[in-house]
């Protein structure tokens, strides 16, 4: 069984229709798309111990009871000494019962702290007409004031992806302005492709959301990574 099959299958078993951020990831690995290095933590110890693998960290909550991590005060950036790691570790906790009380907790996400990129999004929705719809945009200000977005339906081939870069109107963003390098169009091309094969493949995927995602000159990189899949009929 393939590790995207096994995963969907404990998340139905569980009946879970959004997956973690870590199995979301794991999958993004199976499907050749770059993530941040990450491990799971259950216990302070576990948490030093990958963080002083990883370098600086970001913590985040993992819990089948909290969607909106951030919400519920789940998150805790550039994290860079023992000490930072085992506050951020048990104000996670604290945060989250406070949240929700009696919240199923299944450990920490610990991920690199990745350096700044070029913010995208890129994503996957089903529509009930076309089926998935692919999603690509610039991160940030861009897509939540000025919805600068482009679409396809799955599946997709690279010329696809091409044109729902170069469409949107912030693509001179990605091509280099003001003296910046330009970001690596085909890493993207890559990820665009990716996703489309992945929900092409896992039918049940409802939507997917890579946000944000770091484009540099040299490659891309996945910082945040959300699956949902369909009710079970």
């Amino acid at each position: 069984m393939s590790k995207t099959k096994e995963i969907i299958a404990t998340a139905r078993a569980e009946n879970r229709t959004f997956l973690l951020e870590h199995e979301s990831k794991a999958i993004m690995q199976e499907y050749g798309i770059p993530v941040t290095k990450f491990g799971v933590a259950t216990t302070e110890e576990e948490a030093v111990q990958l963080a002083s693998e990883i370098g600086a960290v970001v913590l985040k909550v993992l819990s089948p009871d909290i969607l909106h991590k951030s919400d519920a005060g789940g998150v805790f950036l550039n994290l860079q000494t023992a000490d930072e790691v085992r506050a951020a570790y048990q104000q996670i906790l604290a945060n989250a019962e406070k949240y929700k009380q009696g919240a199923r907790i299944t450990g920490v996400i610990v991920q690199e702290f990745a350096k700044q990129g070029v913010e995208i999004i890129i994503g996957s929705i089903k529509d009930k007409q076309f089926g998935n719809t692919l999603l690509f945009g610039l991160g940030g200000i861009f897509v939540e004031v000025l919805k600068d977005v482009s679409f396809r339906v799955a599946p997709i081939i690279p010329y696809d992806a091409r044109e729902m870069i170069t469409e949107i109107k912030g693509y001179p963003i990605l091509t280099g302005i003001r003296g910046k390098e330009p970001c690596d169009i085909d890493a993207i091309v890559n990820i665009l492709l990716q996703v489309s094969k992945l929900v092409t493949d896992y039918p049940e995927i409802n939507e997917l959301d890579l946000n944000p995602v770091f484009s540099y000159p040299k490659g891309a990189k996945c910082v945040d990574a959300r699956i949902i899949l369909e009710e079970k009929t």
